[in-house]
């Protein structure tokens, strides 16, 4: 038996969600073959010797990415096993299902690509896409993947550059923020990965040539003190590995006295998916914390010396052209501009399927029919303003890649004073210009970064 696995984007990452089936698949006896497409291209001789063929979608990007290798596979080898799996793949189970997939697998997807492999079934097991099985996980394999230093790097702030790891030391999330693709699939549940299969994941990647570790996980305190028992471990035996991690508002303030534990093992940002300084949208987007925690937040992780790195979500069918100034203002007051990666100012909200946004009963009278292209549910702003501001936004963060964070954000907040009616923006006299470490390719959650087609 002869299984391809592929992805197609895993935010410059190398997938974690390749190794670890790869691991249980050559445990049980099946030749496998792992392909990045990012990083390198697919040949028909590659589909063609696969009985089974599984593609790995943990993002919205990837799936739409693997609409064209679908129908290459059907050309190449008609008679090969399709699957999909990955938190994606339920939320698209019957345009998966139109497009030849055979199996659709949520992110739990270990045992069943063995169970699959062994059976040859076409007709799926009798089993769920969603998360209903727990695994006891093993050490990923991540023979055959792309070299770590092929992927995105760690910018320093003296210039330098480290090559980077990632692994989960969790799986889903006990949180139900309305955008969240997560929610739909594990409806408010983690799973832990035991620490000594985080640990054995590590030193394997320091061996490859990791200096740094991005832990994938939705929510690193979603179990504080498994969080706790890995970092001490890992800071133990690689003394200079420097990690970062993702924690809501929420959990940061709750577990402040964890903070300087993050520090003292060596963590050097820590990425909050903020959204927006809305009151009113976060409490739509269900996100637990309000702007005042946020701002408390950000204090708090500075004065322990950590980086927040906050995330956003701009524009929302609620966001107004004053709305987006105060955001970008509450940037600059809170003097986070080199922390927040231009990206996060053109972000708009996307809408899936299953998404739970669809509790609100305003986004089944704004959605236009599903579109299979973009695999979304489209929105239009009531004020067309908003939505050509997005557009100009991501075009300028597009083309202007080479810039310094501080020079794009002066940049984006003209334009916007300009379409709002408001003056210029005030020169800032005292704006802190403190280098901050972050990813060569900027990450992002929940949102589509592309150019909606309005």
């Amino acid at each position: 038996m002869r299984a391809l696995l592929i992805c197609t984007y895993d935010l410059g990452r190398q997938p974690f969600g390749l190794a670890s089936p790869a691991a249980w698949l050559r445990r049980a006896g099946v030749d496998v073959e792992c392909v990045d497409t990012s990083r390198d291209p697919l040949t028909d001789e590659q589909i063609a010797r696969a009985d089974l063929i599984a593609f790995y979608l943990p993002m919205h990007t990837a799936t739409r990415l693997t609409a064209p290798l679908l129908d290459r596979v059907r050309s190449a080898n008609p008679d090969a096993i399709v699957a999909a799996y990955g938190l994606y793949a339920p939320l698209n189970q019957a345009w998966l299902s139109e497009r030849g997939v055979h199996h659709v697998i949520g992110p739990e997807a270990e045992q069943e690509l063995v169970d699959i492999a062994g059976s040859r079934r076409r007709e799926p097991l009798d089993s769920s896409a969603e998360t209903n099985t727990r695994l006891t996980l093993i050490q990923p394999d991540r023979t055959g993947l792309p070299a770590l230093s092929r992927y995105a790097l760690l910018q320093m702030p003296d210039g330098s550059r480290r090559v980077v790891g990632s692994t989960d030391a969790t799986r889903g999330c006990k949180h139900v923020c309305r955008h969240c693709p997560v929610v739909p699939v594990y409806q408010g549940r983690f799973r832990a990965v035991p620490a000594d299969v985080v640990v054995d994941d590590v030193r394997a990647q320091v061996d490859a040539g990791a200096e740094h570790i991005s832990f994938g996980d939705p929510d690193f305190f979603n179990g504080p003190t498994h969080a706790r028992r890995i970092v001490e471990r890992l800071h133990a035996e690689f003394r200079s590995l420097t990690y970062d991690v993702t924690i809501k508002i929420e959990h940061l303030l709750a577990q402040a006295p964890l903070l300087p534990v993050l520090r003292d093992t060596g963590c050097l940002f820590v990425t909050s998916a903020v959204e927006s300084v809305d009151d009113a949208v976060l409490a739509k987007l269900s996100k637990g914390h309000t702007r005042a925690d946020f701002e408390r937040a950000v204090l708090l992780c500075r004065d322990v010396g950590l980086a927040l790195a906050p995330t956003f979500v701009p524009f929302t069918p609620w966001t107004t052209l004053d709305s987006y100034l105060d955001l970008l203002a509450t940037i600059e007051r809170l003097d986070l501009v080199n922390e927040v990666a231009p990206i996060q100012l053109a972000i708009r909200l996307l809408i899936t399927d299953r998404s739970s946004l669809f509790q609100l009963p305003e986004i089944g009278e704004l959605v236009q029919p599903f579109d299979a292209a973009s695999l979304t549910w489209p929105w239009r702003h009531d004020d067309p303003r908003v939505d050509t501001l997005q557009q100009d936004v991501m075009q300028m963060v597009s083309a202007g890649a080479h810039l310094a964070r501080a020079e794009m954000f002066d940049t984006i907040a003209t334009l916007a004073r300009e379409r709002a009616g408001a003056p210029p923006p005030a020169r800032v006299a005292n704006r802190t210009a403190r280098a901050v470490p972050y990813m060569t390719e900027p990450w992002y959650c929940c949102a589509e970064p592309l150019n909606a087609e309005l």
